[in-house]
């Protein structure tokens, strides 16, 4: 094989390299000097041709891949490969670029949430360090920048939002939100502490989803097949309706789905169409206009759709959304803009759709309670998450993630786990799936005093009083039973009380355990006439 050949084949995947990487892709000779750049568009950047690139050169060199930083963006990281007669070197400029720009916004904007927020508004870096911060009137406060906020550092290692007192403001309570790995942003209360939560809806656009692919714990065929097929159709751009029983983690999915997706620097709004009457999910979809209704405040308010404007909206329990209001969310679908309530002009928004159910909508759609051509709409692609009893191969190795969460967050010692203890837990049938196995792990946690085994005794009592767990999750199967219907109605049943007697009877603590709003389970208790 002839050099030309050799250069033509790192020619071909120049364009895959760079996207995959979010940056610039290059090929140098042995001197380092640049014979081809790609950006992540796939398209040459001439002016960089017979440039020396130094990394390619010092791996030509020592004969030995080299890490390195990128020449044209110094905050870029880059990467040179020699391969044969040629280095091979990557950066991820326009990641970074991309990153800044995101960031360069939000500083512009600071000042106008502040005074919105009423109250300060902070930007700060991976070190909870104060890089900008701006009075509620607006102007900048110098004084306390490069100062380091606890709170702020803890919010960014542990990548959630967190909620406590104001580093800056006596009295008053602050959030911080991570919005990347390296840039957090925070507000608090200072002038108008009871208007706390509508304080976190101003910045609610500008946080992304939290779960990535690697958060999704497993190692089984099962789960494997199915992230697989969810990075894949996370590239393109149609709506998805996620299947799955309470407590699979198809939030999770879906939070991942858009951190794979072009859209993963642009918002992630999550609505639960159960948790709220018809008239309040109206509102928090598709916004108001001042005066719409009694209560409405002045000047209106922008819904979830606009929110997620340029990002994703996940649609939780879908099934639940009141048949009046289907028939607005499909016009929102097909026409791509949105009428607020009380409003008459339509303004566009352009939103991935994402909705998640654990019902059979099919089944629905033949009572009259889905309309057929919204579920064509959702159903566009279809991803399945697999309940836990079948993928028992990962009951294990979640219960030793949840093991090592938990004796952190608890403050207590490494804890291995006993072998019947192992056993009662592969054995149980997990009608609430993976929460229900967190809850279980984290109530076992409580009970340790200074072993270092997690034992049955330490279990709920309801997995290893006897070894018949599982029967009351058997259907007596006959000619009655054999109708989907009313299997289907007969175990959820039978679920839902047996997730009542592990919580005593709680129904907060219960809605919890099967994934479900609290609302939504009265709802269900009326219907199966469960006391």
């Amino acid at each position: 094989m002839n050099n030309s050949d050799d250069l033509e084949k790192l020619r071909i995947i120049l364009p895959i390299l760079a996207k995959t990487s979010g940056g610039y892709a290059t090929i140098t000779d042995l001197d380092g000097k640049r014979l081809y750049t790609i950006d992540w568009n796939g398209n040459e950047l001439e002016s960089y041709r017979g440039e020396i690139y130094e990394l390619a050169r010092e791996a030509a060199q020592r004969n030995e891949p080299q890490i390195g930083y990128s020449q044209i963006e110094d905050q870029a990281d880059a990467w040179a490969l020699k391969v044969g007669n040629y280095v091979l070197s990557c950066s991820n400029v326009e990641r970074i670029k991309k990153e800044q720009k995101f960031v360069d916004a939000l500083v512009k904007a600071l000042p106008m949430i502040a005074q919105v927020a009423g109250g300060e508004a902070v930007i700060f870096n991976e070190r909870g360090e104060r890089l900008y911060s701006f009075f509620s009137d607006g102007k900048e406060r110098h004084e306390l920048r490069g100062q380091i906020s606890d709170q702020a550092k803890q919010a960014m290692l542990s990548q959630e939002p967190f909620v406590g007192k104001s580093f800056s403001t006596h009295g008053a309570m602050a959030v911080r939100i991570p919005i990347t790995e390296k840039i957090g942003f925070g507000f608090n209360n200072e002038k108008v502490v009871s208007k706390q939560q509508k304080l976190y809806d101003e910045v609610k656009k500008f946080q992304s989803a939290k779960y990535r692919f690697e958060d999704i714990i497993g190692e089984s065929e099962q789960i494997t097949k199915t992230k697989t097929l969810a990075k894949f159709i996370a590239e393109g751009v149609s709506s998805i309706l996620i299947y799955g029983e309470t407590g699979t983690g198809k939030e999770l999915f879906a939070q991942s789905i858009h951190n794979a997706s072009e859209r993963r620097y642009q918002p992630f709004i999550a609505i639960n169409c159960g948790a709220l009457p018809a008239s309040l999910i109206e509102s928090n979809l598709f916004g108001y206009e001042e005066g719409a209704f009694t209560g409405a405040k002045k000047g209106g308010s922008v819904g979830a759709f606009e929110q997620a404007n340029g990002g994703t909206i996940f649609l939780d329990e879908i099934s639940e959304l009141e048949f009046g209001l289907q028939t607005k969310l499909l016009r929102v679908l097909q026409e791509r803009e949105v009428v607020r309530v009380g409003g008459f002009k339509a303004k566009k928004v352009d939103v991935r759709v994402i909705a998640s159910t654990n019902k059979q909508l099919a089944h629905l759609i033949g009572e009259g309670k889905f309309r057929d051509d919204l579920y064509y709409r959702l159903n566009v692609v279809q991803l399945t998450v697999p309940p836990l009893r079948e993928r028992q191969d990962d009951v294990i190795l979640l219960t030793r993630y949840f093991i090592n969460k938990y004796a952190y967050s608890l403050g207590k010692a490494a804890v291995d786990i006993d072998d019947n203890t192992l056993t009662i837990l592969k054995k149980y049938y997990w009608p609430g799936n993976v929460r229900e196995l967190q809850n279980c792990i984290e109530s076992a946690m409580n009970m340790i005093r200074g072993q270092a085994m997690l034992l049955p005794e330490h279990l709920p009592l309801y997995l290893w009083q006897g070894e018949n767990q599982n029967e009351a999750l058997q259907i007596n199967f006959n000619h009655e039973s054999l109708n989907l219907q009313k299997a289907v109605i007969q175990t959820e049943k039978m679920i839902i009380k047996k997730a009542l007697e592990m919580n005593q009877y709680k129904k907060a603590k219960t809605a919890e355990v099967l994934g479900i709003s609290t609302p939504t389970l009265w709802r269900k208790l009326t219907e199966y006439g469960i006391e």
